[in-house]
């Protein structure tokens, strides 16, 4: 699927912002836009500019919004969407970023008058649940829902999981940490994945265990221990497109075991937020495996639950492509910030 920028709806300020930066800070990718308040019936916001980096070819976070910036006219600040816990002094405990994360030092070396800090699935969540159907893949449910709290769930480096929550004309948005939840098993042979998991540590996550590049790797590697077969692959990308062109049968079970274990915690999530408006499967991982989700266990392991799983028939779950979600969703959640 195509990257696009979604038409958001946001309330405006009075007095739009000037032109700032957006930065959507990945594991792997860190994305960034120059962009403005939107004004008439368009977009609520405008990508003026935007660019890509490999987080792998720059120092720090700071190395990238300076480059960013040597070709931009100055902005006075920048709002930075970014997995993990931010900290009063301004530091990001992350377990998926390369190298330490500042918005204080990033303020002081860049002369930024304010940088902002916002869960980068918050960002994802306040631009996703105003995607409108051209943009997204249905996986199941109806076209369309009740306007309600909208669950927002992408597997990439990590697991980001966040809900958009309507009140009135503005939103209120949860950011979680639910990829650190424990990962659960539901059928024979992810009880014995998981045992496998559990030699030598107390504690599996969703994110570790599975949901995510680095848990796909992790579930691979338990699969083939189980299996009593030595692995051939060492990369998540590796795994999956073995699994997408059918050329390894254990690559394939692999896949099927994320499908399925995805589907089924979506499912609980969904049920455990009270998600009316919809699921929104974001994340670097789901749209290079898109056909594969399609033909596997995801939407009956989302519906089996239970007397719940009627309830679940209600709610649409899309695919979208992440591409620059975050910038903007990061960019409309400063904009409404703004304008209270």
């Amino acid at each position: 699927m195509t990257a696009v920028a979604p038409p958001l709806q946001s309330t405006r300020p009075a007095l739009a912002p000037r032109p700032f930066f957006a930065a959507d800070v990945g594991g792997t990718h860190v994305r960034v836009g120059l962009i403005q308040a939107g004004s008439g019936l368009g977009p609520a916001v405008e990508v003026l500019s935007y660019r890509k980096y490999r987080n792998a070819d720059y120092p720090g976070l700071g190395a990238i919004l300076a480059d960013f910036a040597s070709s931009q006219p100055p902005v006075c600040e920048c709002v930075i969407a970014t997995a993990g816990y931010a900290l009063p002094d301004g530091t990001v405990i992350s377990a998926n970023l390369p190298w330490p994360l500042s918005s204080n030092r990033i303020r002081e070396d860049l002369g930024f008058d304010a940088v902002h800090l916002v869960n980068d699935f918050e960002a994802v969540a306040h631009a996703a649940a105003h995607i409108n159907g051209s943009q997204v893949l249905q996986l199941t449910g109806p076209a369309e829902a009740p306007r309600g709290p909208t669950l927002v769930v992408g597997p990439g480096t990590g697991l980001g999981a966040a809900v958009w929550i309507p009140v009135g004309n503005r939103s209120v948005v949860l950011a979680t940490e639910a990829g650190q939840a424990s990962l659960a098993a539901s059928t024979e042979l992810e009880m014995a994945v998981l045992q496998q998991m559990l030699r030598g540590r107390s504690h599996v996550s969703i994110e570790h265990g599975a949901l995510s590049g680095p848990g796909l790797l992790n579930l691979y590697t338990a699969l083939c221990a189980v299996r009593g077969v030595a692995p051939t692959h060492a990369t998540p990308d590796a795994v999956s497109a073995a699994a997408c062109d059918g050329s390894d049968p254990l690559a394939v079970e692999t896949l099927e075991l994320f499908c399925g274990i995805l589907g089924s915690t979506t499912g609980d999530m969904a049920l455990l937020y009270g998600v009316q408006g919809g699921i929104y499967l974001a994340g670097g991982i789901l749209p290079k495996i898109s056909q594969f989700l399609l033909n596997s266990t995801f939407v009956e392991r989302f519906l089996n639950k239970g007397p719940m799983g009627k309830a679940l028939q209600s709610i649409p779950v899309k695919l979208v492509e992440h591409g620059q979600l975050g910038v903007i969703g990061a960019a409309s959640w400063y904009l409404e910030k703004s304008a209270t």
